[in-house]
């Protein structure tokens, strides 16, 4: 349970301080990561992932990283990671995401790494509900 603590605890660092820099300075977040039309949109991220952060920060400070927070945390890196990835190939972002699109990807394979050995090595099927558990 260590290691899982210790990667929601991470994550949940870099996805509270990431999230809460845009509503904290504007000018200095577009400063790194490019100028952006819609505020609000860029606001409206920053506080579901700040959110997010605080939750993982939450579980790992009560020993408490269920299968559930495992899943919060594997898929928000994993969902966001694509949307770097995607969006800044494209040219629509700045090439700054693709270095949070690779923080996204250790934390995925973190998660991965840290899943019980069971887990990992027993084949997936359509209705395994238990993927992270």
């Amino acid at each position: 349970m260590t290691r899982r603590r210790d990667i929601a605890l991470a994550q949940g660092i870099y996805f509270a301080a990431t999230g809460i820099w845009p509503l904290v300075h504007m000018p200095s977040f577009e400063a790194v990561t490019g100028p952006k039309t819609d505020k609000w949109l860029v606001r409206t991220v920053g506080v579901l992932v700040g959110v997010i952060g605080g939750v993982l920060i939450s579980a790992a400070a009560r020993n408490k990283v269920t299968g559930e927070i495992a899943a919060l945390g594997v898929g928000t890196a994993a969902g966001l990671g694509a949307v770097d990835t995607v969006y800044a190939a494209k040219g629509r972002i700045a090439p700054v995401y693709f270095l949070d699109a690779a923080v996204e990807g250790i934390i995925v394979s973190a998660w991965e790494q840290a899943r019980p050995r069971a887990r990992r090595e027993a084949p997936l099927t359509s209705d395994d509900s238990s993927l992270w558990l």
